[in-house]
């Protein structure tokens, strides 16, 4: 394991000994410190020992308790640690459900490892810079929607809103330029750092999650066929 002074460290949550080791030896071999939990039971203990930077998460891990479970209870203490969720089942359901619950993006088995890391790396970069950007800002507002960054809070209507780390990026990417319309691929790059990609669901399924949890608020509308914009006619 790697031992270097400052490197951020990772908690991998999966059971296949195989996946984990794999997983394991990319990110180490990128610099950072990787620490494996096999259930949720394992990993809750490593999140209270080791307070990793990151969390790769299987979310079908065997016992009582899966990954939606280990999430759902960080999210409820107001833990806000980036979750990357890996998943063998490829479909839409399970994809909204952990993004509603809090990750930050998602791999489908089988996946490339370095696919996995460029994944970490991003949510990572993400988390980061928005943190530094966010410092010294002050409020948006935008409709009934108001958006503290430097706090990271986020209301509407005057009642607070509980949003994940990329709802909140998302959301204050939007507003901080209101009317200008971004295109799938653009926020695809800018707010992900992803390579563009106009097929993506990504931005779509974090876009229906921030308007369920602002409701009638929500200044997020759509302009077909291009993408998304913030403005008081959403």
């Amino acid at each position: 394991m790697s031992t270097v002074t400052g490197a951020r460290r990772v908690l991998v949550v999966e059971d296949e000994a195989s996946l984990a080791d794999l997983a394991r030896l990319y990110l180490e071999r990128d610099g950072y410190v990787v620490d494996v939990a096999i259930d949720v039971d394992d990993a809750e203990r490593a999140l209270r020992t080791h307070r990793p930077d990151a969390v790769l998460l299987d979310i079908g891990l065997p016992g009582p308790r899966d990954g939606i479970d280990l999430v759902r209870g960080l999210r409820a203490r107001d833990d806000w640690t980036p979750v990357v969720f890996v998943t063998a089942r490829d479909d839409e359901v399970d994809r909204v459900l952990g993004l509603e619950l809090g990750g930050d993006d998602y791999v489908t088995k089988p996946y490339s490892p370095r696919e996995l890391v460029a994944r970490v790396k991003a949510v990572l970069r993400r988390h980061d810079r928005a943190r530094a950007s966010d410092r010294d800002e002050t409020a948006l507002v935008v409709g009934r929607v108001r958006l503290d960054p430097a706090r990271r809070l986020a209301w509407a209507d005057d009642q607070p809103v509980d949003l994940t780390t990329t709802e909140f990026d998302l959301l204050t990417h939007l507003m901080r330029r209101p009317g200008r319309v971004f295109g799938r691929a653009e926020l695809l790059s800018q707010v992900w750092a992803y390579p563009a990609d106009d097929s993506s669901r990504t931005v779509d399924v974090h876009v229906a999650q921030l308007r369920a949890k602002l409701g009638a608020a929500s200044p997020i509308r759509t302009v077909r066929g291009v993408g998304y914009a913030a403005d008081d006619r959403a």
